[in-house]
Parts: structure tokens; C-alpha cells; sequence
């Protein structure tokens, strides 16, 4: 445990257990940005170290707090989003047209797009509130969060818990694996998009037809 001992996230988890990991988790799951994988992982590496906590409990919790923060964020975005952005949109480059495209995309790979960003750094704090915005299907969104939720916490939590002390050895290199494939599958898309911009602005008009609202 040498590696967390300099965290401040080690002292939540030993002082305050799974209160932690469920508080921490649910407010980065409604777009808190907070460090909801890291207390996670972490807390399963001390449960497999020290046997102070129960695995079981914590993925619990953790898919719990996901699934919870996940919706709490939808109904946000879905209530108060897309008036704001209609409103200011402009100021960060996202004029009518690209708003109509994000909710083009949304209706068509929403559900891959609700459950894929719960893996991924970049999404996992917004994924929920733009599809509130993008307003995908309150049951679809049901259903791949909740997938997405328990999938996440289960692999990532009995992933952590199984490498016990041997994950101090790997988390450097698997780290930066995993930060340069966000980055790339990033960068890919923004080219994919950016290359493919006008067709699927085309496209989008013609799926929804008119102004949003």
C-alpha cells in the first residue's frame, strides 16, 4: 500500500470506507469532476491488501453511486441543458447546427455512448448530462447505464482487488497506456468528425427537421 499511502484520497477510504467510494463516485457520475475510478481502484487494491474492506461491498457501492449519479445528471441536463446552450451555445462554438448534430449522434449510438464513457476518463463525468441535453431515450439510457455502471465497477473494482500489492508495479505503465489511448481515440474522433462534419450536418437536418427546442 506504499503507493496510496501519500494520497489524501487513502485517508477517505480508510477514515470514512464506503461512504467515500458512494460520495465520491455518484457526484463525478453527475459531472463533479472529481477522481471517482481512482477512489475506486484504490480502495479495492486496500481491500485485497489489508482485508478492512469487502470487495463485494465496494463494487456495491461504487456501481450503485454510478448508476444513481449517472441519472441525477440526465434529468439535469435533460431539464435545464439544451435551453442553456440554445442561449449561449455561440460561446463555445456550438452554434444550432452542431447542437442538431450532437443530438442526431446521440439518437443513433446513445446507448454505446452512455456505456462506453463510463470507461473513459474524458466522458465518465459527462456522458450522463449530454444525453439529458441530447435527449436520448429516458429507457435506453436506463438500460446502458446501468450496464455501464455495473460493468465498470465489476471489472475495475475485481480487477484492482485481484492484482492486491502487485498493481504499485503496474499502474505507471498501464496509466500511461491508458491515458495515451484516450488521447489517440480522442484525437480520431475529433478528425473523424471535423472530415465527416457537413454529411452528418446534412444528415442531421434531414433526421430532425426544424429547430430544437
Amino acid at each position: 500500500m506504499s503507493f496510496l499511502s501519500n494520497l489524501p484520497i487513502a485517508d477517505l477510504i480508510a477514515s470514512y470506507g464506503y461512504l467515500a467510494i458512494f460520495v465520491v463516485i455518484a457526484l463525478e457520475s453527475a459531472g463533479v469532476p472529481l477522481p471517482g475510478e481512482t477512489i475506486l481502484i484504490s480502495s479495492a487494491v486496500y481491500a485485497g491488501s489489508t482485508g478492512q474492506l469487502n470487495i463485494g461491498l465496494i463494487i456495491l457501492a461504487a456501481a450503485a453511486a454510478a448508476i444513481l449519479g449517472d441519472n441525477l445528471g440526465y434529468w439535469v441536463g435533460r431539464r435545464w441543458g439544451m435551453p442553456l446552450l440554445l442561449r449561449y451555445g455561440h460561446l463555445i462554438a456550438l452554434d444550432h447546427g452542431r447542437l442538431k448534430l450532437g443530438q442526431y449522434l446521440f439518437r443513433e449510438h446513445g446507448g454505446k455512448i452512455v456505456f462506453f464513457g463510463r470507461f473513459t476518463a474524458m466522458l465518465r463525468a459527462y456522458a450522463a448530462v449530454l444525453a439529458g441535453v441530447n435527449k436520448l431515450d429516458a429507457r435506453r439510457f436506463l438500460i446502458f447505464n446501468g450496464l455501464g455502471g455495473i460493468a465498470w465497477a465489476t471489472i475495475m473494482g475485481l480487477g484492482s482487488y485481484f492484482c492486491g500489492r502487485s498493481i504499485e508495479h503496474i499502474a505507471g505503465p498501464v496509466g500511461l497506456a491508458l491515458l495515451a489511448l484516450v488521447i489517440f481515440g480522442g484525437l480520431a474522433l475529433w478528425l473523424f468528425v471535423r472530415k465527416h462534419e457537413t454529411r452528418l450536418l446534412a444528415e442531421a437536418e434531414t433526421a430532425i427537421p426544424g429547430p430544437l427546442a
